[in-house]
């Protein structure tokens, strides 16, 4: 019975994970700022070409999902 349990509590976990990530992608164009247009994203545009490399959303995502799955190990 504690593995229903605790199957249970994983699929409410990723529920929950899953609708904030829709509600940031459904009100993204919302926020004060874009993720992927922070600064300090490199941005090169030649005459035919444009090179993207968002290196400071990289960094805030992975230091948010780093937070986030400390915090889930935590408990």
């Amino acid at each position: 019975m504690d593995q229903i349990r605790a199957m249970g509590k994983m699929l409410l976990l990723s529920g929950l994970l899953l609708a904030a990530l829709g509600a940031l992608l459904y009100f993204g164009g919302r926020l004060p700022f874009r993720i992927g247009q922070l600064p300090g994203d490199v941005v090169y545009r030649g005459r035919n070409t444009t090179f993207y490399f968002p290196i400071v959303s990289c960094i805030l995502l992975s230091a948010l999902l780093s937070l986030l799955m400390w915090l889930v190990n935590r408990k």
